[in-house]
């Protein structure tokens, strides 16, 4: 059901700040860039930013591992144990995100990307 590794997204609390040292750490710039979320294409991956973080029960940077679909895969991990983070959402351009809290307390997210191709 899992497809592997796709994104990684690091709560920061200066979106301005974090986007500069991370342009300057990576080389690049964002390939994506919002005021709710910025996003870098590194190897065909993604390292996020995300303004809003960290939130309760996070205490470092969420994996999103790609599903094919985003609300099965959800319901399947509730269905195991995990609990609810933050449901299933459509966060534009046809990508579903959402995360649960696994039973040992860490965040798991799940990413549905139809944009996604890995590298060649």
């Amino acid at each position: 059901m899992f497809q592997g590794l796709r994104t990684v997204v690091y709560p920061v609390g200066n979106l301005a700040r974090a986007k500069e040292w991370y342009s300057q750490a990576l080389g690049q710039p964002p390939y994506f860039d919002e005021p709710f979320y910025v996003g870098y294409n590194v190897g065909g991956y993604e390292l996020g930013l995300d303004p809003d973080g960290p939130v309760a029960g996070q205490s470092g940077p969420v994996a999103y591992w790609g599903v094919a679909d985003a609300a099965a895969a959800y319901q399947r991990l509730l269905d195991l144990g995990a609990h609810a983070h933050e449901p299933v959402r459509d966060v534009g351009s046809g990508v579903w995100v959402g995360t649960v809290q696994d039973p040992f307390g860490n965040l798991f997210g799940i990413i549905e990307n139809p944009h996604f191709s890995l590298p060649a």
